[in-house]
């Protein structure tokens, strides 16, 4: 067989591929390099086209807890696949995966399983324009819900200024109703409701920031806004895509002690597959079709294979000490790179929760999307790229997660911060 390198891959796709990638970011053009090609994974490790091994933290952005090519979850889909793979009718299995995540949340009485997360949080929103019957939407500056018009928002010039698109292609219509607020700003979104708190729907956030890079709640931040959607008849919309069974098998709103009106879950909770949800009060979840007035369809929501997926995923999530040794592997890490960057003299500021962090070079603190776009992008792109030389595999951006797995070891840890000391040295 003839051996094809990265370079010569990415060439033939940029010719028939936008970009030669399938999602922008895999470009690495933030960063001043081309992708590498992925042949396989196996653990926490990825193996390049060029034959070349990398220390994965990505984790294909979130999904991979378990690490790549889990025996357990392959041998599951491989026995769900004898049997099809697609029927466009219910299964035992999108039943099982319901009472899961039921039983794991308590603020879902009732979900229905989507394809990705941009499906989820777009529907959860739709659902809650119909159940409230009101169109504004508050989101935060920064955080990402997929790319739905009405989600790809730029701020306004104003706490309660209608946001503008974000994107080419988003109508002005799309936008308007969209209101743009700063991470942990609760005053703000009081200052919203207090103005137009009759015309808002929901607010949809992450309770973790994951796509400004990691940024944390602020203490009673996400206990304000409960109290703030309850007392204006509004929904609150937690985006738990990528903090669904990251940071505890009960999400962010199990650590933080919330019940939302609307959970949207991805990433985890598909294995690795094409699978994500949403779900929460029977009393708004059955104003969907059939039940009620607001549409939502999916021609492969609740596949047999991706069902199957998730649901052994997350019964391996179920051991006994599972997020106790994330907590160990991720302070382990973040604890190698504080010491990396002042054995280096760089200002840094580093954001964790449990197997997600993020390193801001920055001297921080690092609270909303105006503090992460202070970091030295500059910096970090020579970083990423010295990192890559030695093996590490980051996310191509200063504004993401890194994601540790279950098949990380302390050895893996250990290499990745000599090669952080090493790339440190360089900048």
């Amino acid at each position: 067989m003839e051996t094809k390198t990265s370079e010569e891959l990415f060439k033939r796709a940029c010719a028939v591929i936008p970009g030669g990638v399938n999602s922008p970011v895999r470009a690495c053009s933030s960063v001043g390099v081309n992708p590498l090609f992925i042949s396989h994974g196996d653990g926490c490790y990825v193996y390049s086209v060029d034959g070349d091994r990398f220390i994965d933290l990505i984790g294909s952005w979130g999904p991979l807890i378990l690490g790549h090519a889990d025996t357990d979850v392959l041998d599951a889909i491989k026995e769900t696949l004898a049997n099809g793979t697609s029927f466009g009718a219910p299964t035992e299995l999108e039943v099982e995966f319901a009472e899961t995540l039921c039983a794991a949340l308590p603020s879902m009485e009732k979900v229905r399983a989507v394809n990705s997360g941009t499906e989820a949080t777009m529907s959860a929103v739709r659902l809650a324009r119909g159940f409230t019957g009101r169109d504004k939407l508050i989101k935060i500056d920064g955080g990402y819900h997929g790319h739905a018009d009405f989600l790809l928002v730029a701020a306004g010039s104003g706490a309660a200024t209608l946001g503008i698109p974000g994107s080419g292609g988003v109508s002005a219509g799309s936008a308007q109703d969209t209101i743009l607020v700063p991470y942990n700003d609760l005053a703000a979104i009081e200052r919203v409701f207090e103005e137009v708190g009759s015309e808002v729907a929901a607010v949809i956030i992450e309770p973790i920031a994951g796509n400004m890079g990691v940024v944390v709640p602020s203490e009673g931040y996400l206990q304000g806004i409960s109290a703030l959607t309850k007392k204006h008849g509004a929904l609150f919309i937690m985006d738990e895509v990528m903090t669904s069974f990251r940071v505890g098998y009960g999400c962010a709103q199990g650590l933080y002690g919330i019940k939302p009106d609307i959970t949207c879950l991805g990433k985890i909770v598909g294995g690795g597959l094409p699978l994500a949800a949403f779900g929460g009060r029977a009393d708004v979840m059955d104003k969907l079709a059939p039940l009620g007035g607001v549409y939502q369809a999916g021609t492969l929501s609740g596949n047999p294979l991706a069902v199957t997926a998730g649901l052994k995923t997350l019964e391996l999530l179920r051991r006994p000490g599972t997020y106790e040794r994330l907590e160990e592997l991720g302070a382990m890490l973040e604890k190698g790179l504080r010491e990396a960057a002042s054995a280096a003299s760089i200002p840094v500021c580093i954001n964790r929760v449990g197997a997600m962090l993020t390193l801001f070079f920055q001297k921080g603190p690092v609270n909303n999307y105006a503090d992460a776009k202070a970091s030295d992008t500059e910096r970090f792109s020579k970083y990423y790229q010295a990192m890559r030389e030695r093996g590490i595999f980051l996310p191509p951006s200063q504004f993401e997660a890194m994601f540790l797995s279950l098949a990380h070891g302390s050895e893996d840890i250990a290499e990745i911060v000599q090669a952080a000391h090493e790339s440190m040295a360089c900048l």
